[in-house]
């Protein structure tokens, strides 16, 4: 299954559904992700950001609407098709999910050595490549307990970027990172994306870095949409809820609970 996609939109989301054990996460979720840019989904923990994402790689699917990814709708993909969609995607943890067992090196030709039959000498190429992109060239020996957060977190850029994917995903990739580093690791993913061409749809709390990287913002609450735009077009929004996240405000629609 090929995801190349010239339209307008890579990935579109129509009216999903999903709860767990009768606790509804996402109420009728509509919402769509543009080609060759960066979006970014953000809103207040527990509002189905995380699962909303799984939906787009067929980790999880909804108890109804639908998930499309250039035109084909995930639920309806055979196993062979979901796992040619993964390839072609690249995910990125919060924690990087390196295997412990194994180095940095290892880490990042995992995917290569599972998913093709290159040579080591293709291998090692890519490898150094990519965590030279990510300025992990001198930790290549190093275990995943001997790196900091930050380089984890790298890393496991590093090791999405192998398969050169079309479609990048970020599940909160500034987590647990002090303000130099988030801004750091933002630009990078912003470099990156726009190297390759690819689609990417980045998960965060971090107002400012929603800014600084997304060129498209969806706003979740409570399993729905709130809003969705550019982000000239959020920050110009009279939707008091939009006003009240993007600028921290106590007054407004969003409390404690």
């Amino acid at each position: 299954m090929s995801i190349r996609k010239n339209g307008e939109y890579m990935v579109e989301i129509e009216d999903l559904h999903k709860a767990f054990e009768g606790n509804r996460v996402l109420d009728g979720v509509t919402c769509q992700i543009p080609t060759g840019k960066i979006s970014v989904v953000m809103g207040p923990s527990g509002t189905g950001k995380s699962v909303l994402l799984r939906h787009v790689v067929g980790l999880l699917f909804p108890d109804k609407g639908d998930v499309r990814v250039a035109g084909k709708s995930v639920p309806s993909l055979s196993e062979d098709e979901l796992l040619e969609l993964r390839r072609n995607v690249g995910m990125l943890f919060q924690d990087g999910a390196l295997f412990s067992s194994m180095n940095l090196y290892d880490n990042v030709a995992f995917p290569l050595r599972q998913h093709t039959k290159k040579s080591e000498g293709e291998i090692k190429e890519i490898v150094m490549q990519r965590l030279e992109e990510v300025g992990l060239t001198e930790a290549v020996k190093k275990m995943p307990n001997e790196l900091s957060g930050g380089m984890r977190k790298r890393a496991g850029f590093a090791r999405a970027l192998v398969l050169e994917p079309e479609i990048l995903l970020f599940d909160e990739p500034d987590s647990g990172l002090d303000p130099v580093r988030t801004a750091l690791l933002c630009d990078l993913i912003k470099q990156i994306q726009q190297k390759y061409k690819s689609t990417g749809v980045v998960i965060s709390h971090d107002i400012k870095s929603c800014f600084n990287i997304g060129d498209h913002i969806i706003l979740l609450h409570g399993g729905k949409v709130v809003d969705q735009g550019s982000k000239e077009e959020l920050q110009q929004s009279r939707n008091p809820f939009t006003q009240q996240f993007i600028k921290g405000a106590v007054e407004g629609p969003l409390g404690m609970e």
